[in-house]
């Protein structure tokens, strides 16, 4: 299991450029973006790690949140680029990214674990060489059938579909203090019971 040092650097996977803004496959660019843009940071490109960095100060800790732009299928060599030049540990990493055996809007944090046939989390595991780091799934939900996956990602969601992601990102965004400062089990809780709200909601 995971020691308690806290998160030192977040990444959202996604795949760079206009064609994929707004994807579906993007949710984990989405929750970066978002942390930038509730503290104060902005991107930079970043050639040396192939992705864009921001770095930012959130709870008196040091913070760097990379987005790849190598696209999907690579992002393991910009994280390992960033990890092994500022000396971050897998276990002091959290990766964000799309998750379809979620509903949309669903948020589940976790330690560890496999790919579960996500190509980005294929290759970051790969360019670890370790499981050991910390994950936030955020549901998109699954279009059915197999045969339609690869457009369903790569699409763009309905209005209530992205309202569903943008309010995911806020909750994760709620308990953003206690996953950089490594109190995981309160935000694990709390995200839990956001979800037991949403499903025992109105909707």
């Amino acid at each position: 299991m995971s020691n308690e040092q806290g998160i030192r650097l977040i990444v959202g996977l996604g795949n760079p450029g206009r064609d994929y803004e707004g994807t579906r496959h993007n949710a984990g660019f989405l929750f970066a973006d978002r942390i930038a843009a509730e503290h104060g940071g902005h991107f930079h490109l970043e050639s040396k790690f192939f992705g864009e960095l921001c770095r930012l100060s959130v709870h008196g800790q040091d913070l760097r949140l990379l987005k790849p732009t190598t696209f999907m299928n690579h992002s393991g060599r910009s994280i390992a680029a960033v990890g092994h030049y500022f000396d971050i540990s897998p276990a002091a990493t959290l990766v964000a990214y799309d998750e379809l055996d979620l509903p949309p809007g669903q948020l589940r944090l976790k330690f560890g674990g496999g790919h579960a046939g996500h190509n980005g989390m294929r290759d970051t595991l790969a360019a670890l060489g370790s499981r050991d780091f910390w994950r936030l799934r955020i549901g998109i939900g699954h279009p059915g059938h197999k045969e339609q996956v690869i457009g369903y990602v790569l699409s763009r969601p309905p209005q209530a579909e992205l309202a569903a992601l943008e309010q995911a990102c806020d909750q994760a965004l709620a308990v953003l203090d206690e996953i950089v400062t490594g109190r995981f089990q309160r935000a694990m809780n709390a995200l839990h019971r956001k979800v037991e709200k949403t499903l025992g909601g109105d909707g």
